[in-house]
């Protein structure tokens, strides 16, 4: 997906929600676990109750791979199920040197067909590079996350003056562009992101943390939003697992549907 499409989808549903798909059966609704693909299944529900509100979907590949040959089968479904319009990440965290990284880039952008993959990058540019080399695909770097540890290293100070997350957001520019570069930026520090987006003013950034982490929409949006908006806000838990009953679709549209509410004022 080119970066106009995505910005032009953002623009007519009023909405940069990104819904994440972190299907774990031990949470999902008793009566879908009879089904042939209770992964599937769910999946397909969810799809169905916030396709028109959101413009993206974030499957965690942790969710699908400790399931084995089963999981993976209900990730390829699941991915010919969504919407050919909405953006998909494969929420993988890879980041290893550059033939490994390239075979990487080929299971999740040519096999399973995703937009765009969530790197690590911590061992530098040749590996994040092979991501890079696909036509209208996407790399979502990691740079300031949302997670208690993410203060460990991303804060330290380098020999620049800048710290971890900053190096990272100002070099890996010059390995790719706004037309196939993201962030990862938690929600978890609003206080940081007019400071971010000073450092890549055109970049969308992928925002996770928003609800069920603390994360506050007013506080990202006012200070993290750019003149393509530039953020997808990931929400994951709050909107999957907003109700457990046999209508439980009808509980994940609303609170999807709130989310968009609260998005659309922004436009």
């Amino acid at each position: 997906m080119t970066r106009q499409e995505l910005v032009s989808n953002i623009k007519s549903k009023s909405s940069f929600l990104c819904v994440g798909l972190d299907t774990d059966l031990s949470k999902i609704p008793a009566h879908i676990l009879s089904s042939d693909d209770p992964v599937f299944e769910f999946n397909k529900m969810v799809i169905d109750a916030t396709s028109d509100l959101c413009v993206a979907y974030k499957p965690n590949l942790a969710f699908y791979e400790s399931r084995g040959p089963s999981g993976w089968k209900s990730l390829e479904k699941t991915m010919d199920y969504i919407p050919d319009d909405i953006f998909t990440i494969a929420d993988a965290k890879r980041g290893d040197i550059g033939n490994t990284s390239k075979m990487y880039a080929k299971t999740f952008f040519e096999y399973f067909n995703f937009d765009a993959v969530t790197v690590a990058p911590y061992m530098g540019e040749d590996s994040v590079t092979p991501f890079l080399e696909f036509d209208q695909k996407w790399v979502i770097l990691l740079g300031l996350t949302s997670n208690e540890g993410s203060t460990d290293f991303q804060m330290l100070k380098t020999s620049t003056g800048m710290t971890l997350y900053e190096s990272v957001i100002v070099q890996s520019q010059k390995w790719g562009n706004p037309g196939n570069l993201m962030y990862v930026i938690g929600a978890t520090h609003p206080q940081l992101f007019s400071e971010v987006r000073q450092l890549a003013k055109e970049y969308f950034f992928l925002v996770p943390g928003v609800g069920a982490q603390g994360g506050d929409l007013e506080a990202v949006v006012k200070n993290g939003k750019n003149d393509d908006m530039g953020l997808l806000i990931n929400s994951s838990r709050e909107i999957i697992y907003a109700g457990d009953t046999p209508d439980f679709q009808n509980a994940i549209r609303q609170k999807a549907l709130t989310i968009q509410g609260e998005m659309s004022k922004y436009f």
